[in-house]
């Protein structure tokens, strides 16, 4: 396509050169990377604002967002912008004006503060058709008020991208330097509820592009949480005497931040301290017991995911974001799995016998169910209770 309808503000360039075109929603400007598609209903507000997306334009399936608007509290990443959580968004409607008593800012606006660039307008059903059936693309989204865009431009930044396979993104949306995280869950009317005063573990998160829920969570087993920077070592980690480890989930390719995790979450392993590994933690878990992890055609992503707990025959309602799985037949003895995707069959989720170590792919803090999963925090919480005695 070399010309675009009249009042065009926005597009999409595939690597492959296809263009889609609609209006500009939210930042201007460009931004390149994987265009992966999310079947939420709800929170479009915690999906943006995941470190876990990336370099990756999130296409939503659900028609209509915005009518909750946003707000301060609902951010998932610690810190930054767009850099270091989704680059942009895709609607198929413009988003709507926010009807929500929570809500302190419009979408668009808020989206365009932060530096995401979106695009409504879109036939996101045919978008998904196409990852559905061809993998998740490359690409470029652009916004410019005036309408004017070099496409053929576009088109060579789309295909210049390499795209996340073998990129190491978590140093990037990590920490730079430890620091104590206090709140925990949220419950109406009170809000966010604040820590024990007598905090019944110690817990360092290793930070790979933690999520604020995942941390809320851990506050509110009772743990005093820690968070440190992707980079630490084990030995770094082992001297604050904590009672448990947690992976935190994170963007990127698992082989690629394994180079320097790996090493140090066997060492974590073989320490005898509880570990329980999170999406990211999950699959960096999985390599360092000896299994491997692939990329995936169009990943998982949404909170309407079937899973399975093997252990308890259990099956629960959760929400998924990544796009590399652990191959399931891979894991060595005696490594076990615990959880399977009822859509594909894939892995989600391990544990290592006769050690206090599991971890899983979906996010129990998520509570799409909506508390579906929280008790794997509570089944952390029994592992570090037993190894206190």
């Amino acid at each position: 396509m070399s010309e675009l309808l009249p009042g065009v503000t926005g597009v999409l360039v595939l690597a492959d050169g296809t263009v889609l075109q609609g209006f500009g929603v939210g930042a201007t400007g460009e931004a390149v990377g994987e265009v992966c598609f999310n079947t939420a209903m709800t929170g479009y507000q915690e999906i943006l604002t995941d470190p876990s997306y990336m370099a990756q334009i999130v296409a939503f399936t659900f028609p209509h967002m915005g009518n909750v608007g946003t707000n301060v509290e609902d951010l998932e990443q610690m810190s930054g912008g767009a850099s270091t959580a989704a680059r942009g968004a895709i609607f198929r409607d413009v988003p709507t004006a926010p009807a929500n008593w929570r809500a302190d800012s419009d979408l668009a606006g808020w989206m365009a503060r932060r530096g995401v660039i979106g695009l409504a307008g879109v036939d996101t059903r045919a978008l998904t058709r196409a990852i559905r059936e061809k993998g998740m693309p490359n690409a470029i989204i652009a916004h410019a008020p005036d309408g004017k865009f070099d496409l053929e431009a576009l088109k060579a930044k789309a295909r210049a991208w390499g795209g996340i396979e073998g990129l190491d993104l978590a140093k990037e949306a990590s920490c730079l330097q430890p620091f104590v995280y206090e709140e925990g869950l949220y419950a109406w009317p009170e809000g966010y509820a604040k820590p024990s005063e007598t905090p019944k573990y110690d817990v360092v998160v290793l930070d790979y592009g933690v999520k604020r829920n995942i941390l809320r969570s851990l506050v509110s087993i009772g743990a005093r949480v820690t968070v440190v920077p992707a980079s630490t070592t084990a030995e770094e980690v082992l001297a604050r005497k904590p009672d448990g480890v947690l992976l935190s989930n994170g963007p990127g390719d698992p082989a690629a931040t394994g180079e320097y995790a790996v090493p140090e979450i066997r060492k974590l392993v073989e320490s005898g301290t509880p570990v329980f590994g999170i999406c990211l933690g999950h699959q960096m878990m999985a390599l360092a017991l000896g299994a491997k992890t692939v990329k995936m055609e169009q990943g998982h992503h949404g909170a309407n995911h079937p899973v399975k707990d093997l252990t308890t025959g259990k099956v629960e309602i959760v929400s998924m974001n990544h796009g590399f799985t652990v191959d399931r037949d891979s894991l060595p003895e005696p490594v076990k799995e615990s959880h399977v995707s009822l859509f594909d069959g894939t892995n989600a989720g391990l544990e290592l016998q006769g050690r206090p170590v599991f971890s899983v792919q979906h996010h129990p803090e998520a509570s799409p169910g909506p508390t579906d999963s929280l008790y794997l925090f509570q089944r952390f919480a029994d592992l570090m209770d037993a190894k206190k005695g």
